[in-house]
């Protein structure tokens, strides 16, 4: 970023958000980064507060509900963060002609799709994350021309709870796993989500011409569950964080029922970020090896 710039970003203490703080201090930006803590962004006269307060040159909301099966039940929760929230972000953000970065999901979709899902092909979430998170996006439409909404899927890393952390723990308390093999998606590290963050906020600072609008960016290549189990647990052996690999069955989706229904299909085809941008997709194996050498330590 350019020395006179700042970067407000929100929801610092997740996994997507920890990273670009780390990122951001190591390359000296001028990132005021906060967590739920210290600003809900669910209640508006906060958040016009903070941002007519700090005046910053571009917001990064990386803050949302992520508890996708606790969503069905705490409704008003995930809405608030995950609508609320960025409606509050986006419309501070017109008022004061500040332009937003939003990170949402490949839950928009409802996975029935055969093929990689384009960022206009109609969404139709099966759940109330998917659908809050939908919502947020459109709420970020309708006040804030000047915005990207980043959907990003299977997101990992060495902060906070995902998918690697959970077969990580299982495979030290168990002989054997059974994992879903007919959930197709991309798994996307952190580190690398945030990198693309600020290869963004370059940009924008640069002040060029800005394509607004919405973008998909993952990891490659695209996986199942159990197959992203099965070189997670590979992985770990190799660095010594496990001794042995231990078997781990395909089972399909209605073997493991879950309160909220997750997409079969969650692959997301980048092709507009990378022609717009100009950027590369990241290989999620290479994010992994990273992250287990983070935990490591």
């Amino acid at each position: 970023m350019k020395d006179n710039s700042s970067i407000l970003l929100t929801g610092a203490n997740g996994q997507v958000g920890y990273e670009v703080t780390r990122q951001a201090n190591a390359r000296g930006c001028g990132l005021i980064a906060l967590t739920r803590q210290q600003l809900d962004i669910g209640d508006g006269e906060a958040v016009e507060q903070i941002i007519s307060q700090l005046r910053p040159s571009l917001v990064i909301n990386a803050a949302a509900y992520t508890a996708v099966d606790k969503a069905e039940q705490e409704v008003e929760a995930a809405m608030r963060a995950n609508r609320q929230g960025p409606a509050n972000l986006a419309a501070s953000c017109h008022n004061h002609q500040i332009p937003l970065i939003h990170l949402s999901t490949d839950y928009v979709f409802d996975g029935n799709k055969a093929g990689p899902y384009e960022e206009d092909d109609p969404v139709s979430p099966s759940g109330v994350y998917g659908r809050s998170k939908w919502e947020g996006e459109e709420e970020v439409r309708a006040r804030l021309r000047e915005h990207l909404i980043l959907r990003v899927s299977w997101v990992f890393g060495p902060h906070g709870n995902n998918f690697v952390k959970t077969m990580l723990r299982l495979a030290a308390e168990r002989d054997e796993l059974r994992v879903v093999s007919d959930q197709r998606g991309c798994p996307t590290c952190a580190t690398h989500i945030a990198e693309a963050l600020l290869i963004l906020a370059d940009k924008i600072s640069e002040g060029i011409d800005i394509s607004w609008g919405t973008y998909h960016y993952c990891g490659l290549p695209e996986t199942t569950w159990h197959g992203f189990a099965k070189i997670i647990l590979e992985e770990a052996c190799k660095i010594g964080l496990s001794d042995h690999v231990i078997p781990i069955h395909p089972i399909t989706t209605s073997d493991y029922p879950t309160p909220a229904r997750r997409p079969q299909n969650s692959v997301l085809d980048c092709h507009k970020i990378m022609q717009t941008f100009d950027m590369k997709l990241p290989n999620w194996q290479e994010g992994l090896t990273t992250m287990l050498g983070a935990v490591t330590k």
